[in-house]
């Protein structure tokens, strides 16, 4: 005898009627047709993910055939690391050139600042570009500033021109950029691993550019390094005109690029809150541990320039492994909240160890608990942030996060170079314990 088939009529909590058809006796409540309605959605999704056929939905980019978003995801890779070579190739050659217009240690220190000051006003009205205009134009406008500033560099035959190169850099947001194009192609599940990735390509440039670039100042000239970082970056900008296309966005308002008001609502969500202040602890530190680190490799260590870039390097590869495997390692196992206190956590007793080296062996020890959990914090709330808001304001929240970025980099140097000077090399150490030790009290106020 077969089971009998039961036919009914449900409502949710909204008021829409369910047709039930089920083996069991379905009582027809509120709850039990949301609990059915949830399930149904679940079955649905999981359908369609699996569904036959060479496209895939990707967010507000509309249907996006699965073989163009590998490709675009390649090109995407390849200008990241295409843009941190061309970075680290022209900012090996910027101190020599500056020396070479007769810049003192003050002047250069200025000429930092007034890029990071750039960089920070830059950043949040870069991301309404994405908002507004789409993630190719805004990727366009970030590599033709960044080929600006390098072409401006390597014409630069007096100070005031060489200044001027700086303020060609306030949309040179390369790596938000694709950032954009991460996060749009990405899921929430898996966003935290597609950032990572980025900053694994980023590492590689990181790791040929400094080595390359010193090879080109030396047998062709600081102009010529700035402008062989232009035509690279040319590259780029043509790949993505090229092979990147346009994705469509959800017009469900009107959107100016000056929103000002906008990006401080965005600021202001409690989420949003947490996770930036969070990211303000944990990158002060290790903000101003770079900003002093050719300082603290040529005083503490006696290393000479070429010893110092092989230190650069070293960094590049620890971030490179972490970024490439650990990340998406500990984010496929542990929630983002567990992830950042458990970086947090490294990160504080790493500092704490870092007051009480006693060499360069020490050091280079310590450097692979610091750059790993570093990698690990950033990519994870780099992802969290994207999460707190909807995903027609990414691009907004990446550019106020990169913001965060200018800013640390803006105070890092007078913070390292009081401390080194008025307390030595140990109260960075202190500072990073401290500031940890706070993200572990706050992460247990806030959400992610």
């Amino acid at each position: 005898m077969k089971d009998p088939v039961y036919t009914s009529l449900a409502k949710d909590g909204g008021g829409s009627e369910i047709n039930v058809v089920s083996k069991r006796k379905f009582k027809p409540t509120p709850e039990a047709a949301a609990a059915l309605k949830e399930k149904f959605v679940k079955i649905e999704a999981a359908r369609l993910q699996k569904e036959a056929g060479n496209e895939t939905n990707s967010g507000p980019s509309g249907k996006v055939k699965r073989r163009d978003v590998k490709k675009i995801l390649f090109i995407t890779h390849f200008n990241t690391f295409l843009y941190a070579a061309c970075f680290f190739i022209q900012t090996g050659a910027l101190p020599y050139l500056a020396k070479q217009l007769e810049a003192d240690p003050v002047t250069f220190g200025t000429l930092q600042t007034v890029f990071s000051v750039c960089q920070l006003l830059g950043g949040p009205i870069y991301g309404r570009i994405g908002d507004v205009l789409g993630e190719r134009t805004a990727l366009l406008v970030a590599l033709s500033s960044t080929m600006a500033t390098y072409v401006v560099t390597g014409l630069s035959y007096s100070l005031p021109v060489l200044f001027l190169s700086r303020v060609f850099s306030v949309m040179m947001h390369v790596m938000q950029g694709s950032q954009m194009i991460a996060t749009t192609l990405s899921t929430q599940e898996n966003r935290a691993s597609a950032l990572a990735r980025l900053g694994f390509s980023y590492g590689i440039g990181m790791v040929v550019g400094p080595s390359l670039g010193g090879l080109i100042t030396k047998h062709y000239g600081e102009q010529n390094a700035a402008l062989f970082s232009a035509f690279g970056t040319l590259i780029g900008l043509l790949l993505v005109l090229v092979f990147i296309p346009e994705f469509k966005k959800e017009k469900k308002e009107e959107k100016t690029i000056f929103d000002m008001k906008k990006m401080l609502n965005l600021i202001l969500l409690p989420g949003v809150r947490g996770v930036l202040l969070v990211k303000l602890l944990c990158g002060v530190p290790i903000g101003v541990l770079q900003s002093m680190l050719s300082v603290i490799a040529m005083d503490m260590f006696g290393l000479a320039p070429d010893q110092n870039g092989y230190l650069m390097s070293y960094a590049g590869v620890l971030s490179m492994i972490m970024q490439g495997v650990g990340v998406q390692l500990f984010t496929s196992r542990m929630t983002d909240l567990s992830v950042v206190k458990f970086a947090a956590f490294t990160l504080a007793l790493s500092f704490y160890a870092l007051g009480y080296i006693s060499g360069l062996t020490d050091f280079l020890l310590l450097l692979a608990p610091l750059v790993f959990s570093l990698a690990l914090v950033n990519s994870v709330l780099n992802s969290s942030i994207t999460k707190q808001v909807p995903q027609s304001d990414t691009g907004t929240m990446l550019g106020i996060n990169m913001a965060i970025n200018s800013v640390i980099r803006t105070l890092a140097p007078t913070i390292g170079g009081f401390l080194l000077h008025s307390y030595g090399f140990k109260s960075i150490g202190m500072l990073g314990a401290g500031c940890n030790a706070a993200v572990l009290v706050i992460t247990k106020h806030i959400q992610f």
